[in-house]
């Protein structure tokens, strides 16, 4: 499919959002964001990987980010939304996927910076998107495969959220899959996880291309 109309100028590395609404449902603003939502490491768990898409670094920028993938945090307590997050050097269980983040929490430069004066990152729950940053390559080995093997979209293919918060289409490195094989904290007993256990996210529309690396989905939520 590759860009469509209306592909933002400078291919999306002059904006503050790697999010691009088509077709919106729900934009969500009730629950407040974590304090680590501000100030989390890009990529956030495996770092040993460089998780982007292919035009946006992400390791440059503190807090959440735009396209990334809104979390429950039972650590933190109720209505409370963070990113992908180890507590302790472990996965937190119970934690489930929400929505996408807008834009990046911490802002920009010369930006007015609306989610550290409110303390909220609005996510969208419902819809149509196009995103910019997400996984391109495995982040762990369940499942079997090389860790850092690239992955490729296609129509039709499942999204999750990955340890890190962004999307991949390999269910695998979910968050959810890791905390429910290890349960390492809150309550649980740590088993096999299986696709069905894990929160499904959207659906890919059109997976990026050699013309755009913008991937448009539609959202389950």
């Amino acid at each position: 499919m590759g860009s469509i109309g209306g592909q933002a100028s400078g291919d999306f590395t002059l904006s503050s959002s790697a999010l691009r609404i088509l077709y919106l449902l729900v934009k969500d603003s009730i629950a407040s964001l974590s304090p680590d939502g501000f100030t989390q490491s890009n990529p956030s768990v495996v770092t040993t990987l460089s998780a982007k898409s292919t035009t946006i670094p992400v390791n440059v920028k503190l807090g959440v980010l735009s396209a990334s993938v809104a979390f429950t945090r039972p650590d933190i307590g109720p209505n409370t939304v963070g990113g992908a997050a180890l507590v302790s050097s472990a996965y937190v269980v119970n934690t489930r996927p929400l929505g996408l983040f807008i834009n990046d929490a911490a802002g920009n430069s010369y930006e007015n910076t609306p989610a550290v004066a409110s303390g909220k990152c609005p996510f969208i729950r419902g819809g149509s998107v196009g995103v910019m940053t997400y996984e391109t390559q495995q982040q762990t080995t369940l499942g079997g495969g090389s860790v850092g093997a690239a992955l490729t979209y296609l129509e039709g293919q499942r999204l999750y959220a990955s340890v890190n918060g962004l999307l991949t289409n390999r269910w695998q490195d979910s968050y959810e899959a890791q905390w429910i094989t290890t349960a390492a904290t809150g309550s649980g007993t740590a088993g096999a996880a299986i696709e069905p256990d894990v929160t499904r996210m959207g659906t890919v529309l059109s997976g990026p291309d050699a013309v755009s690396a913008e991937m448009f989905l539609e959202l389950n939520f």
